[in-house]
């Protein structure tokens, strides 16, 4: 194997079990991929913002700090590196929260290699995949709707002219409500569309990640005006703009 690789190839390891690292870091290279691997939470965001990696793999309970916090100085800055979280915490609650604050998929310990690198390469195809009907399929289109305004060959969303951050899963969310104005999605439409049911969700985080969206889109989030609920169904982007 080359001294490096792509970007898409490197993954970064948050995890404080020495043998735990060594086992992945070697069935991983064995993969293909190169791993950088840093024992705590301090130590793993600084390797992350000097580095360029396709996947982080971040354990839930690190010293110094937790992996949680790790995962939302990640999102602060970065919306699209997809996070992979590994954990011994198998509670639903767990996996909401950190689903929510924008990790990718889900991985309960014990696992099995197998399943790990299974994760990987789905993550993986899911982003390849879409970012090429980006590029192939919508091209540059921009959507104009009043206050919003949504470029989709660079995924950049602006409200009033000024630029917003979205994780990967807001934006999907939000781009498929609003290319199809006045059609209504179920939360179970939705959850097949973006997530795809690669990850353990439920019907309740399409509904928190409505709530995080309108916080960003919306004038006033508690009467929203662009994503409508349409009670007892879905959600649905207004069609006033159309």
């Amino acid at each position: 194997m080359p001294a490096t690789v792509g970007a898409s190839r490197r993954i970064l390891l948050i995890e404080d079990d020495g043998e735990l690292i060594d086992l992945l870091s070697m069935h991983l290279t064995a993969e293909g991929f190169q791993v950088d691997a840093a024992a705590d939470g301090e130590a793993g965001l600084g390797a992350f913002q000097s580095g360029q990696y396709g996947l982080v793999l971040l354990d839930w309970m690190l010293p110094s700090t937790s992996g949680i916090d790790v995962l939302r100085e990640i999102r602060t800055t970065d919306t699209r590196t997809p996070v992979l979280m590994l954990t011994a915490r198998g509670e639903e609650a767990d996996k909401v929260l950190g689903l929510e604050l924008g990790c990718d998929d889900y991985l309960t310990k014990p696992f099995s290699i197998r399943e790990l690198v299974a994760r990987i390469k789905v993550v993986h195809r899911r982003i390849e995949r879409a970012e090429e009907l980006a590029r192939i399929a919508s091209g540059d289109r921009i959507l104009d709707l009043g206050p919003l305004k949504i470029d989709h060959g660079k995924r950049k969303v602006q409200v009033g002219g000024e630029q917003i951050q979205l994780t990967v899963k807001e934006y999907d969310l939000l781009y498929t409500l609003a290319s199809r104005p006045g059609r209504t999605f179920s939360r179970r439409q939705l959850l097949d569309l973006i997530w795809e049911q690669d990850a353990e969700v439920f019907e309740h985080t399409v509904n928190s990640h409505v709530n995080r969206l309108r916080n960003k889109v919306e004038t006033d989030p508690n009467r929203p005006q662009l994503i409508l609920t349409v009670w007892g169904v879905g959600y649905r982007f207004t069609e006033e703009f159309n």
